[in-house]
């Protein structure tokens, strides 16, 4: 237990350090004045106190505050962030509003929304880069060795020494490649393409849901995984792990990010219609055991998970919600497209429905986390 909160607190501190600083960064640029920047803590019910901190030169105050989860960017004058131009005008300096954000150009503040998740995608792709160039990328084909009886992959027509090369409309590019598309996959029935003896031929299988002690996060209840029913092993039993020179390394990487934010996305999407499993989700509480069994495996495994969180963190932040980055997006574009800011009481009405809409997931989180494991 108190390895899965450390793991947790050290993964979910690493990656909204990273989210705020995407934030911090387009603000220092376009000459928007950052007033803190806060770890440890979040912006309301009074969780932002200080535990210490010092103020640099450009007259940010870098905080640690007493919660261990969560943090944020001040800028100066977000508490006026609705303002209209003439109120800004009347409230502030002259000499001040270079340091605004309501005076930047529209590209500027959509910048300064869209860098949080930008530093998350770019963190994964870092990471995943780095993986291919110093520990190797696996390559190794993905050769059926054994169809058990009467399982889905033998009623669809699979065969031993099949070679799988893709599944769902995503290329094998290793023996890896299979078990993780066919648990992430959330179709009832998937598409499997194989080369037998040099033709290409291709199946359509209905996994089946197994319980697997095995598996990372099994402890909550009900914990499952996807299977066909067949046994991979290398070609010729040789595993093909290449490292990567920097150019390919990123190509990878970046199709890696992609296919997760799609993979991602389809698990919301299905979230959003009320038709996902919510023994296959996972909360706060979800995260730290899975964190807690993963630091176990070493640091490598660990930093993969990051980059898996790190991407979800990045992903679900740019959902349209008021509240969210997302959110601040969508109100900039509705300002270039109509020549002004939405109106003030728009704004404050959509903010106190993205609020609630935020509070129930957070709560939904908690729900599913208490299902799955009380």
């Amino acid at each position: 237990m108190f390895l899965s909160i450390i793991s947790f607190i050290v993964l979910i501190s690493v990656i909204v350090f990273i989210h705020e600083y995407g934030h911090y960064y387009f603000a220092r640029r376009y000459g928007v004045k950052v007033t803190r920047f806060l770890v440890f803590g979040l912006p309301f019910l009074g969780l932002d106190k200080e535990l210490f901190g010092w103020t640099d030169k450009h007259g940010t105050r870098w905080s640690i505050g007493y919660f261990p989860l969560g943090g944020f960017v001040d800028i100066f004058g977000s508490r006026d962030y609705l303002l209209t131009k003439e109120e800004i005008e009347k409230k502030y300096k002259p000499e001040d509003h270079k340091y605004l954000l309501q005076t930047k150009k529209i590209y500027q503040k959509i910048l300064f929304a869209f860098g949080g998740p930008l530093a998350n995608f770019l963190t994964a792709i870092l990471i995943y880069s780095m993986i291919s160039m110093f520990v190797g990328k696996d390559f190794t084909p993905a050769v059926i060795s054994k169809v058990n009886e009467d399982s889905p992959a033998e009623r669809a027509g699979l065969m031993v020494n099949d070679q799988i090369i893709n599944i769902q409309g995503n290329k094998i590019v290793s023996i890896r490649d299979v078990s993780q598309i066919i648990n992430i996959s959330t179709s009832d029935i998937i598409s499997i393409t194989v080369d037998r003896s040099g033709i290409q031929k291709s199946f359509l299988v209905t996994p089946k849901y197994i319980k697997d002690e095995g598996l990372i996060g099994s402890k909550r209840n009900n914990a499952k995984r996807r299977i066909i029913g067949i046994n991979i092993s290398p070609l010729n039993n040789e595993l093909n792990i290449q490292k990567l020179g920097p150019a390919k390394a990123i190509f990878y990487a970046v199709s890696d990010t992609i296919f997760m934010c799609k993979y991602i996305l389809i698990h919301i999407g299905k979230l959003l219609t009320f038709n996902a499993d919510i023994s296959q989700l996972s909360g706060p509480v979800g995260i730290a055991q899975i964190s807690g069994e993963v630091v176990k495996l070493g640091i490598l495994p660990f930093i993969l998970l990051m980059a898996h969180i790190s991407i979800s963190l990045g992903l679900v932040n740019l959902l349209p919600i008021p509240v969210l980055d997302g959110g601040h997006i969508m109100f900039f574009c509705f300002e270039k497209i109509l020549g002004r800011p939405v109106k003030r009481k728009t704004q404050e009405f959509l903010f106190r429905i993205g609020f609630t809409i935020l509070m129930t997931l957070m709560f939904f989180t908690f729900y599913v986390d208490f299902l799955n494991y009380s």
